[in-house]
């Protein structure tokens, strides 16, 4: 027994000493990815330069104190890189000179309105995502330019889309929420989707389709253009519409929402060249008409529409895939938004004077990871009862953890997916979910965010992070921290639910000298609740210095 007693003892100090030693090399507590460029005030003038597969684009607005924008210029020249980066896996010396001329050009419009590259953000979709040389193209960007450029993953593209949909629909809002609808993207690299359930997120898809892709299949091809697009199109078209429709069926979808310049170029011809924040189309009209520009040769659509050739190239390409997307759904009516990601990417700036947007994006978020649940088969009851003693917790505990709403919803998410694992196997499920949390994709979450969830899931039972645990000590140090502290509280949380019956409700906080005292509103019999609290409490006392105790 005293053998016994030793052995705890000294497994317990390791613990506790592997703990103080990774908070010890985190002291900066992790903020929204997506405010980390902002300066101090987000009101004044502002610009966002998007640099993708097809172009590189500018905007400049004004925002006002109630977060509005006021879009004052808009630039965009057409670039290589996508050609480039989807033919040979790197960006060509020939496009990164180019790039860095129209960057330059860029630079010197925004004198005109005062804004210093360094303030301007910039950010790179699929093309830079994939580029091998990527690194060296932002360096090279930076010291000619002046311009810091962010290669934001997939999902944050959605989630900028996403706020850019809001805002312009923000007066019908309705279009969204009284009926399953797609929100479809279709780029040079990638085709970006979004599936909702009666204005709840699904799931959020980057497919692997896009014009420069296609373009470049076609060019391969002996076959005719129009041929060979229907059969490379409809393969794959049709195996990612089997994934989604795992998701949600797509017969269900009416509202098909499309953004993008071939959507805006629909747009502008079916609504007689006059559409402000968005418009509304017939699915027929749109249908007979992507079938028209797609069997027009190039040379007649830019005689017809005055494009260049690239933009003829693109939109034909583009309108084929947007149809053959909308044909797989039973929308009737389609709705072109008259925005791209650059206002989201502005939009995100003033997230957080705008509470309504940022309600609605956390509510997206946790939709989406319940979707991803769901999907799993997880034990919902439980799930829904350990968020939220975690947020109460959360709440109860800021003095003690000082993190804020970003951390809040991460921990959120966390204990919706704590038991996700369980799918593959109960044995070990911790271990199983963090695997399953680490390959997934959830809507609003960058993939810091998602190393972030996936180590609070694996830490939610068992033994907690070790220095020889790889994917733990692989976070930034920032990071680590904030793993420490929500897998503590949701440790007390998932043991507060030991029965799986939801039986311990209402609580109330008090605390001493070094403990924390947890009450519930109920008088009931909690000892299966105590003893695992003792078994899964350590944790908690090691990081906030405190003993919790139930009572």
């Amino acid at each position: 027994m005293v053998v016994m007693s030793e052995y705890w003892l000294l497994a317990r100090v390791r613990k506790k000493s592997a703990i103080l030693q990774c908070m010890s090399d985190a002291q900066v507590l992790k903020t929204d990815p997506l405010k980390e460029l902002l300066p101090p005030t987000a009101q004044g003038l502002h610009a966002a330069i998007e640099i993708g597969s097809t172009g590189i684009r500018l905007i400049v607005a004004e925002i006002d104190a109630k977060g509005s924008l006021r879009i004052l210029d808009r630039a965009s020249k057409q670039s290589r890189i996508g050609r480039d980066v989807f033919t040979m896996g790197s960006i060509s010396r020939d496009g990164l000179r180019e790039s860095i001329a129209i960057l330059s050009s860029f630079s010197e419009l925004l004198k005109g309105y005062g804004i210093q590259p360094a303030e301007t953000q910039a950010i790179g979709t699929s093309a830079l995502r994939e580029a091998a040389n990527r690194d060296t193209f932002i360096d090279r960007v930076s010291l000619q330019t002046g311009f810091h450029v962010r290669v934001i993953e997939d999902i944050e593209e959605n989630h900028l889309m996403y706020l850019a949909v809001q805002k312009a629909l923000e007066d019908e809002r309705s279009f969204l929420s009284r009926s399953n609808s797609m929100i479809l993207e279709v780029g040079g690299g990638t085709t970006e989707i979004m599936l909702l359930r009666k204005g709840q997120m699904v799931s959020s898809h980057s497919l692997s389709i896009g014009t420069l892709r296609m373009d470049e299949q076609i060019r391969e091809s002996a076959r005719q253009p129009r041929q060979f697009i229907e059969m490379y199109l409809e393969s794959n078209i049709k195996t990612a519409c089997d994934v989604l429709t795992e998701d949600l069926p797509l017969e269900t979808v009416r509202t098909f929402v499309l953004i993008g310049s071939d959507a805006r170029f629909a747009a502008y011809c079916l609504s007689g060249k006059n559409f402000n924040h968005y418009t509304m189309l017939d699915r027929a009209r749109f249908i007979e008409f992507a079938d028209m520009v797609a069997n027009l040769s190039l040379e007649e659509s830019i005689a017809q529409y005055h494009l260049s050739w690239n933009e003829a190239e693109s939109y034909a390409a583009g309108l084929t895939i947007e149809r053959m997307f909308l044909e797989k759904t039973g929308a009737d009516v389609l709705i072109v938004p008259n925005v791209s990601i650059r206002e989201g990417i502005l939009l995100a700036q003033v997230q957080g004077m705008d509470q309504k947007i940022e309600q609605e994006l956390r509510r997206q978020v946790v939709a989406s990871a319940k979707s991803l649940a769901k999907r799993f088969r997880y034990d919902e009851p439980h799930a829904t009862h350990v968020k939220n003693l975690s947020l109460e917790l959360f709440d109860g505990l800021r003095k003690e953890h000082g993190l804020g709403k970003h951390e809040r919803m991460l921990l959120e998410v966390s204990a919706i997916l704590h038991d996700i694992g369980t799918f593959i196997r109960t044995s070990g499920h911790h271990r199983h979910g963090e695997y399953i949390v680490a390959n997934s994709e959830i809507f609003g979450l960058n993939r810091e965010d998602i190393n972030i969830v996936s180590n609070v899931v694996r830490y939610h039972r068992k033994t907690p992070p070790l220095s020889t645990h790889v994917n733990y000590i692989a976070l930034p140090r920032e990071s680590r921290i904030v793993v420490l502290k929500l897998a503590a509280m949701l440790r007390v949380a998932d043991a507060l639910d030991r029965s799986h019956l939801g039986r311990v409700r209402g609580l109330s906080f008090e605390r001493t000298e070094d403990r924390f005292i947890i009450r519930p509103s109920q008088t009931l019999d909690l000892s299966l609740e105590k003893l695992s609290l003792t078994e899964k409490g350590d944790m908690f006392e090691d990081v906030f210095g405190l003993l919790p105790v139930l009572m």
